[in-house]
């Protein structure tokens, strides 16, 4: 009995997992991932040097230590690959990728926001406390302990109010899907940044 080959994975299957995708910058993440993990040969320099340096630049958006010549450096890599790759693989490749530098994404996501919702570095998680009944439901759905505060018991008063610790809070959005309050809300890094100047 012999083994059965794995499938081949084709440029339509690295598509169809980057369009699951709704931030173009983790679209293109995703496609170039993709793409390295298999239909790439490796055999060209433009293409295969071209992927993984567009990587690195990709991943400094999501994480929020890009500057905008990491952008200026993931069209110019593209706009090569497009014109210099010898397969039709690292042409598809780079004509994904400038189709989504078409968006101002990219650009947002220099700004402190991602307009998809998608990327949890530019999310903060927040509870409002007029909102909040001090229920408990939140702190008892965290599982990374990133929530503090004292559920509200009868004949006792004087707690301390609930509160989001950024630095434990893993955006898995648990404490958000419990509330029945309306009590937690997510705001942009950008927001954060111009609220801080304010309260300044």
């Amino acid at each position: 009995m012999t083994e059965k080959e794995p499938k081949k994975v084709k440029m339509e299957d690295v598509q169809a997992k980057a369009d699951e995708k709704s931030c173009a910058v983790q679209k293109s993440l995703t496609y170039v991932e993709e793409f390295l993990a298999e239909p790439m040969c490796g055999r060209c320099f433009p293409c295969s040097m071209g992927s993984y340096e567009t990587r690195i630049r990709l991943k400094k958006l999501l994480d929020g230590t890009a500057v905008e010549d990491d952008i200026l450096a993931v069209k110019t890599i593209a706009s090569v690959m497009a014109e210099a790759s010898m397969c039709k693989k690292g042409k598809d490749t780079a004509k994904y990728i400038q189709e989504q530098l078409n968006s101002k994404t990219f650009e947002e996501h220099l700004s402190g926001a991602c307009p998809a919702g998608e990327c949890t570095h530019y999310l903060t998680y927040l509870i409002i406390p007029e909102n909040c009944t001090m229920c408990g439901d939140c702190l008892d759905a965290c599982k990374d302990n990133a929530i503090f505060g004292e559920k509200k018991s009868a004949f006792l008063s004087g707690y301390s109010p609930f509160e989001i610790v950024q630095k434990r809070c893993t955006k898995c959005g648990e404490c958000m899907k419990v509330c029945k309050y309306d009590a937690v809300k997510i705001v942009s890094a950008r927001e954060m940044a111009e609220t801080e100047k304010i309260e300044v």
